[in-house]
């Protein structure tokens, strides 16, 4: 069996994809994020999953790798992770009472096996309207820094939604683990 190898250094991503219960190494991209003039947010999650994927690949060509992105979009505006206090604040301000969706990209690449699967998973975020004061205690007590879009739906950030509409709800954490688990199966690894 080939060497599984998750193109990645997000502790998010690694923690879901210890779920599959498969040996993996993790080892970092290093592919530049910059969005390209005019692309739309998700051709912006694909094309990074892939490129991901493919940096990786390109030194371990007996692997397999899992590349993964995700861009977080009101419209054509993509809200980044914010970095600090402030910037979570007033993004978490500015989506309030309204909608995001979140673009998922996920690539699997075995260049030795010839495999090369690539999926897109937009999943959309129905804000409640929040208070001032809320914004600052989630902000205060979780710390979502390194989050698209400023919070963290696997802690309280669960409490900041009306809603969510998703086909599967491991890709708004960054990894859309039921399209990964088929497309690692078709790559030959054992899961049930």
């Amino acid at each position: 069996m080939a060497e599984l190898i998750l193109a990645s250094t997000s502790p998010y991503r690694r923690t879901l994809l210890e779920r599959l219960h498969l040996p993996f190494s993790a080892v970092a991209p290093e592919v530049p994020e910059d969005p390209l003039q005019g692309e739309l947010p998700p051709d912006r999650a694909l094309r990074l999953s892939i490129a991901k994927a493919q940096a990786v690949a390109a030194r371990y060509p007996q692997a397999v790798v899992i590349g993964s992105d995700q861009v977080a979009s009101d419209g054509q505006q993509v809200l980044g992770k914010p970095g600090d206090a402030a910037r979570c604040r007033a993004q978490l301000a500015s989506v309030s009472g309204s909608r995001l969706r979140f673009h998922t990209g996920c690539a699997v690449i075995g260049l030795d096996a010839s495999i090369r699967l690539v999926h897109l998973d937009t999943t959309t975020v129905f804000f409640r309207p929040l208070g001032e004061q809320e914004i600052e205690r989630y902000v205060s007590l979780e710390r979502p820094f390194d989050c698209a879009g400023g919070f963290r739906v696997e802690g309280l950030g669960i409490a900041l939604f009306e809603s969510i509409e998703s086909v599967d709800p491991t890709a708004l954490v960054g990894l859309p683990l039921i399209w990964l688990a088929g497309a690692l199966r078709r790559a030959g690894f054992a899961l049930p």
